[in-house]
């Protein structure tokens, strides 16, 4: 949607994501097949399929932030706020506008996946911890002792990803928490020198993040949906 209303042409599914999405499109189609066979009178078979099918939107919308930022980051050449033309000011705030809406949808997407594996694994997560995350989840696998070979997966990508997971929480906590992230460096920028110009952030550096981020959730959807559905199959085998 985004790539059609900046003028540029609509995106291919490849790569990590086209993978990822290619992965949950199998799900729901079986989960509709199964629906289909069996009575689901408990419509477990319909929230999953739902719950798979908002996943899909959520990656997509979350590679269009990254998209939007990086469009609109082409167009920020002034390195300070203070010099900064009119007509750069307001691509600087788009740019700053969908590179949140970014970070925040990386955790608010791991997050539904974390829903997601919590109810399709059984594994009463909200025992634990009633508003959970996808690392309580996480967390949770190991407490019960089932699915290693899920986990230890998840866990690999977890770790491969740490710093910038860690530098977008940071972005996200400050965000939802605190204040502004740009707001925040503001002020310390004017704390340290009154009369300094404020220099921006690394905008480069912050679309990287993002970028792995992206890579992180992919390649976690990727492991769960194609572990889920080998499980499935061995499961049918057995009826």
């Amino acid at each position: 949607m985004l790539r059609v209303l900046l003028g540029e042409p609509v995106r291919e599914n490849n790569g990590l994501l086209g993978e990822a999405m290619n992965n949950m499109a199998q799900m729901a189609a079986l989960l509709v097949q199964e629906m289909k066979s069996h009575n689901d009178r408990d419509h477990v078979y319909r929230k999953l399929e739902i719950w798979t099918r908002g996943l899909i939107s959520s990656l997509d919308e979350l590679e269009q932030s990254l998209f939007a930022a990086s469009f609109f980051r082409r167009s920020v050449i002034t390195g300070n706020l203070d010099d900064m033309p009119v007509l750069e000011q307001g691509e600087y705030a788009r740019y700053v506008y969908f590179y949140k809406n970014g970070f925040i949808r990386v955790f608010s997407l791991l997050d539904k996946l974390g829903t997601l594996l919590n109810t399709l694994y059984e594994l009463n997560t909200s025992k634990v911890k009633a508003h959970f995350s996808y690392f309580t989840v996480l967390r949770q696998f190991h407490i019960i002792k089932e699915h290693s070979a899920l986990v230890e997966q998840l866990d690999r990508i977890k770790d491969a990803y740490r710093e910038p997971l860690q530098n977008l929480r940071k972005r996200r906590n400050s965000e939802i928490h605190y204040m502004n992230s740009e707001m925040e460096d503001d002020l310390w920028q004017r704390h340290k020198g009154l009369n300094e110009k404020i220099q921006l952030e690394d905008l480069d550096a912050n679309l990287e993040d993002l970028r792995q981020g992206l890579n992180m959730v992919c390649k976690s959807i990727t492991v769960v949906f194609k572990y889920s559905l080998d499980q499935w199959s061995q499961n049918t085998r057995r009826r």
